[in-house]
């Protein structure tokens, strides 16, 4: 169902993007970096081989642990789009001068990134200022890092007091579990395992009133998109179908190739996936996202790292590391 879905969809955004397509050089191939663990309707197009179709071009696809990787793996050229590279990672990276763009928005989830302290400690967010002087395992210059910073300066609790051990989510919740660090923050398999030996501070909704929002965007190489302008069209429209059967549908034949490729059992790719929201083509384009919020919101991160010391200084303005124009042509707009 995913195939035919997909295929119906990008066929008619092949021709709406350009004669000039990949699709008709029939030649040539890409490298895409994503996550394992990370279940997303992505992945059923992925199986199905909807982008190889779509794009006339092999696709190689290789896996992360975090988005700060992705972004060297583009600066090196290995990598020419990364799916569902956190925002801080991204802000980093183009603050220091990476010239990345964002492409579309891949994944909204509050409720699957945050930080989890050792309940052995019996701390929850109404004494969270008794973690001053604790050891914590943070994927730094990621989007766990950001909460992070946001959750310990909402809490009053200086950071300079904590010992932060940089740790891909995995290797944290490993930390966790015997003890070596008192709290770890991270997301996916690593943040479920984490939450079987402690407790969260805040849920995804109570970060989100304070301001503190979690999504992932699709990235490439500025210089990328210039030059293979419909590649990275075709590839959204893909994206973009699958996404559209997920949240029409969620079948279960779906669900069970998501969870395949992303490596989790069935029931832990369902509970994950449940927590994530993927916006449509007309949502992203808005101004909730695309459209000027998320620029606005890289910029909020960026002025947060400097002032944390992530990173040296921030950018004037995001806008030009968002470019809609491939979205827009696969949205056939």
């Amino acid at each position: 169902m995913i195939k035919k879905t997909t295929c119906a969809f990008v066929a008619g955004a092949v021709m709406a993007i350009s004669a000039q397509s990949a699709l008709a050089d029939g030649h040539g191939e890409i490298t895409v970096g994503y996550f394992l663990e990370w279940p997303m309707p992505f992945l059923a197009a992925k199986a199905t081989g909807a982008y190889d179709e779509a794009l006339g071009m092999k696709v190689n696809w290789v896996s992360f642990e975090t988005g700060t990787a992705m972004s060297a793996a583009m600066a090196s050229g290995d990598v020419q789009i990364s799916v569902s590279q956190g925002v801080p990672p991204f802000v980093v990276a183009t603050s220091g001068g990476q010239d990345i763009q964002v492409v579309d928005v891949a994944v909204s989830y509050s409720e699957n990134d945050n930080c989890v302290v050792h309940a052995d400690l019996e701390i929850d967010k109404a004494t969270a200022g008794e973690l001053a002087g604790k050891k914590v395992a943070v994927p730094l210059g990621t989007a766990a890092h950001y909460g992070f910073l946001r959750q310990m300066d909402h809490f009053g609790v200086d950071v300079a007091s904590l010992q932060v051990v940089d740790m891909a989510p995995p290797e944290g919740a490993a930390a966790l579990s015997q003890k070596a660090v008192d709290f770890a923050c991270g997301w996916g398999g690593g943040l479920a395992r984490m939450q079987e030996y402690g407790n969260v501070l805040l849920t995804g909704a109570e970060k989100q009133e304070l301001g503190i929002l979690v999504f992932d965007v699709t990235s490439a190489p500025a210089s990328y998109i210039a030059e293979n302008g419909d590649v990275v069209a075709q590839f959204a429209a893909v994206t973009a179908a699958a996404n559209a059967d997920w949240n029409a549908n969620q079948s279960e034949e779906m669900l069970e190739m998501i969870a395949k490729e992303s490596g989790m059992d069935l029931e832990a790719a369902r509970a994950s996936i449940s927590t994530f929201e993927f916006p449509s083509v007309e949502e992203q384009l808005s101004q909730a996202w695309l459209g000027g919020n998320a620029a606005e919101f890289m910029k909020g991160v960026a002025d947060v790292f400097v002032e944390a010391g992530s990173i040296d200084s921030a950018l004037d303005s995001y806008d030009d590391a968002v470019n809609t124009g491939p979205l827009s042509a696969a949205g056939g707009s």
